[in-house]
């Protein structure tokens, strides 16, 4: 078995990328921005959405009731994310774009359905299944620029395209300004239908990479699942896994519990509604801004540090910045400006997720790349899903949303701790 692991990349002025490689690029990218939208729109417009749903649901529709099961629904959305490591086999079998498109499809089809939930099952039910798509993008985005790009210009690319996630983020936050604030939160949803159109974009002028293409008769000969366990790559696998499970706890305690947190810290301010929720939008973007500038930093300091050493210094900005956040600033007197002060800080190290984009496609062949991404990044999703179950539940007994996502920084310990076992591929070509 190759992997070249040992061929070392020739120091060289960056290639110029063909018309083909930009536009496969942006169709990736674009993809990666409206999934973002639409993974942050529940964020946003969780609170009036189950105050709405939660009587028709039979639930009274209090504070704490609005915080746990939002979670629950979340914890659902979550393990749909989970369930989307069936796309890699697909994409190492039959292509990167035709899958690429496929899950775009799937995620803006059920995201847009979710504005017609009557419900708080029926929110979750299409939630899940919003999930599904959602999950499945990253690892095929991810794959398909690591292959498509050439070597010296591949690892900016991981960067570059991580960044198109956390600028849904403000595309949301602009939505639920406008639309969302004016219209309500059916319409946000209405507005996650809108990523259909880079689906057929993607399917249509994007073509498969030729580096897929010269291993596509090889990759339909393995069993792609069982390959990534075997005694070549089962070590590097459950590290993997381990370790974007860890960022995705941290991620999802963020960001999701931001807009809450905010509100809350809006409303003990004397704030009107809607004035809290233009301010969830403020905290959305700030948040948004300082992770772009984490995902466009990077790569490189990735190059200059190594994989393993950039992802500790991140995975320390995590632990530290939703203890500060959740842990502290939510309960000050007056914590709002310091709350919101602290959310660009805590953005900057959610960038860790770019180190994944450029870091996974490095330690695996291309006849399995696909679905060694998707994997290691779905089974993070049920650990998620299990860890926003247990969110919950502490929500539900302390009454507050502070301490119990605070909590989740100690992930990142155990993850600091599993760091020094990864595969470092700094210098390293992208195996065939």
């Amino acid at each position: 078995m190759t992997t070249g692991s040992a061929d070392r990349v020739t120091p060289r002025t960056h290639t110029k990328l063909s018309r083909q490689q930009i536009v496969g690029f942006w169709a990736a990218w674009s993809g990666w921005t409206l999934d973002g939208m639409d993974s942050v729109i529940y964020a946003l417009v969780m609170t009036p959405a189950l105050t709405e749903l939660l009587p028709k649901s039979g639930i009274a529709a209090t504070g704490t009731n609005v915080a746990s099961i939002g979670s629950i629904l979340f914890a659902l959305f979550l393990a749909g994310w989970g369930f989307s490591f069936l796309w890699g086999p697909l994409a190492d079998r039959f292509g990167r774009t035709r899958t690429l498109a496929a899950t775009i499809f799937v995620f803006a089809l059920f995201t847009g359905a979710a504005a017609l939930a009557q419900t708080v099952w029926q929110l979750g039910l299409f939630r899940f299944l919003a999930g599904v798509g959602i999950g499945g993008e990253w690892a095929l985005a991810g794959t398909f620029v690591a292959e498509s790009w050439p070597e010296d210009r591949r690892k900016m690319g991981a960067g570059y395209l991580q960044t198109g996630y956390y600028v849904g983020f403000f595309i949301a936050a602009i939505l639920n300004f406008t639309v969302g604030a004016t219209y309500g939160w059916r319409a946000m949803f209405l507005c996650g239908v809108a990523p259909v159109v880079v689906a057929i974009v993607t399917l249509l002028r994007v073509k498969e990479p030729a580096r897929w293409k010269r291993h596509k008769s090889e990759a339909k000969r393995t069993f792609q699942l069982a390959e990534i366990f075997s005694p070549f790559y089962r070590r590097r696998t459950i590290i993997n896994a381990i370790l974007v499970s860890v960022a995705i706890i941290g991620l999802w305690a963020g960001a999701v519990y931001e807009p809450t947190a905010i509100s809350a810290l809006a409303k003990q301010a004397g704030m009107s509604p809607l004035a809290a929720t233009h301010m969830a939008s403020y905290g959305t973007a700030i948040l948004s801004f300082g992770t772009i500038i984490g995902c466009l930093a990077l790569p490189a300091l990735a190059e200059r540090l190594g994989r393993k050493t950039t992802l500790a210094l991140y995975f320390i900005g995590m632990l530290t910045t939703i203890t500060l956040s959740f842990g502290w600033a939510f309960y000050l007197p007056n914590g709002l400006p310091v709350f919101l002060f602290t959310l660009f800080f805590l953005g900057f190290a959610g960038g860790n997720f770019a180190v994944f984009s450029l870091w996974l496609p490095e330690q695996y062949e291309t006849r399995v790349r696909a679905t060694a991404f998707a994997f290691t990044t779905s089974f993070g999703r049920f650990v998620g899903a299990g860890v926003n179950f247990l969110i919950a539940g502490a929500v539900s007994r302390m009454g507050t949303i502070g301490i119990p996502v605070a909590l989740t920084a100690s992930a990142f310990a155990l993850g600091l701790l599993i760091v020094p076992f990864a595969m470092e591929t700094r210098g390293q070509k992208l195996p065939e």
